[in-house]
C-alpha cells in the first residue's frame, strides 16, 4: 500500500484525492477532517441560470459588501472589498504595501509565508516582541491557524495604532473568528491596519471562494483597481448575500460549533490525545508520532492535518454530528492496532 508522502509534502488541508490515491483499499467515504470548515453548511439559494449567463451585477457586489459590512460590525461598506477568497487578497497585499520588512506570528498558515517569501519574513512567537512592534508589516491570524491561538482585541487594537503612529502596517487574518466575535478587529477604524476575512470556513462553503479585506478606502481603491470590475462569481454574490443576512443561522451555528467542539474533545480525550489548542472549527492536538497517527488515521479512512514543522502536532476538524462516532471508532481502531 502506498502512503501519502511525508507531513512536508502537505502544503494545506483538503487533499482528499491524494489520500484516496494513495489508500486505495478504504471502502466507502473518507471523512475529511483536514480543513477547519463547518461540516453543516449554510444552505440556502445559489444563483440563478439567468445569472450564471450574466455578467455579475455590480450593484449587487456593492450590496454584498453592505450586508457583509453589517455583519463584520463595520459601520463603512466601502471600507470592505470583496474578493475570491482571502487567500487571494493576502498575495496580493505586497504588490499594493510597497516596500518595508515583514515580521508573523507564529506558527501561521502557510499561505502568508508564501506570500512574503520574497522578503524573507521574520517568524517572531509573540507580537509584543519588539521586533513585530518594529517591523514595517506585522502579519497574524487570530484565532491562529494551526494552533488556535488568541489575541485580545483590545491589545490588539492598542498595538495597531502604535504602528500606525509610525507608519507601519498591521495585517490581521480573521479567517476562523466568527466562532469568537469579541476578538475581530474589523470594526475598528485604524490607520494602516487591514482584517482578512473569510466566508467559506464558517459558512462551510468553501468553494464559493470568497472573502473580504477591510482596510482604509486609499487602499481599498487600489484593490478594486487591481481586482477589477469582477472580482466574484454569481454564485459567491448569491450566496454571500444570503448567508450574511441570516442572523439567526449565524447565532444557532455558533451555539452548535461550541458544543460539537467539546464533544470532539471528549472523544479525543478518551484515545489519550491532549488537545493543546484550537477554535470551534478545529482542535490542535499533541501526540509523540504525529505522523503514525495521521497514517494510522487515513488506513480508516479519516484524513487529518499534519505539519513537517510539529512533527508531535495533528489538526482535526470538527466532523458533523453524524461521523462523531466516525471518529471515535477510527480511532480506537488506530489504537488496537498499536
Amino acid at each position: 500500500m502506498a502512503s501519502i508522502p511525508h507531513l512536508g509534502a502537505l502544503r494545506h488541508g483538503g487533499r482528499l484525492r491524494e489520500a484516496t490515491a494513495a489508500y486505495p483499499d478504504v471502502r466507502g467515504l473518507w471523512l475529511d477532517l483536514s480543513t477547519g470548515i463547518n461540516p453543516e453548511p449554510w444552505s440556502g439559494a445559489r444563483a440563478s441560470a439567468e445569472a450564471l449567463r450574466t455578467l455579475p451585477d455590480p450593484e449587487l457586489l456593492a450590496e454584498l459588501e453592505t450586508v457583509a459590512a453589517r455583519a463584520f460590525g463595520v459601520t463603512d461598506p466601502a471600507r470592505v472589498v470583496a474578493v475570491a477568497g482571502a487567500d487571494a487578497a493576502l498575495r496580493l497585499l505586497p504588490l499594493l504595501l510597497g516596500e518595508g520588512d515583514v515580521a508573523m506570528a507564529a506558527p501561521i498558515y502557510g499561505g502568508h509565508v508564501e506570500a512574503w517569501a520574497d522578503r524573507n519574513p521574520l517568524m517572531v512567537t509573540s507580537v509584543e516582541d519588539r521586533r513585530a512592534v518594529e517591523a514595517g508589516i506585522l502579519v497574524l491570524v487570530n484565532p491562529n491557524n494551526p494552533d488556535g491561538r488568541q489575541v485580545a482585541r483590545s491589545q490588539l487594537a492598542e498595538l495597531a495604532e502604535a504602528r500606525a503612529a509610525l507608519g507601519r502596517w498591521t495585517i490581521v487574518d480573521e479567517a476562523f473568528v466568527e466562532t469568537t466575535p469579541y476578538l475581530s478587529v474589523a470594526g475598528l477604524e485604524i490607520d494602516r491596519l487591514i482584517v482578512l476575512r473569510s466566508f467559506g470556513k464558517f459558512y462551510g462553503l468553501p468553494g464559493a471562494r470568497l472573502g473580504f479585506v477591510i482596510c482604509d478606502k486609499r487602499l481599498g481603491a487600489k484593490l478594486r483597481a487591481a481586482l477589477g470590475d469582477w472580482p466574484v462569481c454569481a454564485d459567491a454574490l448569491a450566496l454571500g448575500l444570503g448567508a450574511y443576512a441570516d442572523e439567526a443561522w449565524r447565532t444557532t451555528t455558533t451555539a452548535c460549533l461550541a458544543a460539537q467542539s467539546r464533544n470532539v474533545d471528549a472523544v479525543l480525550s478518551a484515545a489519550g490525545l491532549a488537545v493543546v489548542g484550537g477554535c470551534d472549527l478545529f482542535r490542535w492536538v499533541e501526540v509523540p508520532d504525529a505522523h503514525r497517527l495521521f497514517v494510522g488515521l487515513c488506513r480508516q479512512g479519516v484524513l487529518t492535518r499534519p505539519f513537517a514543522e510539529h512533527p508531535t502536532r495533528l489538526r482535526f476538524g470538527i466532523p458533523s454530528r453524524h461521523n462523531l462516532d466516525r471518529l471515535r471508532e477510527a480511532l480506537q481502531a488506530v489504537r488496537h492496532a498499536a
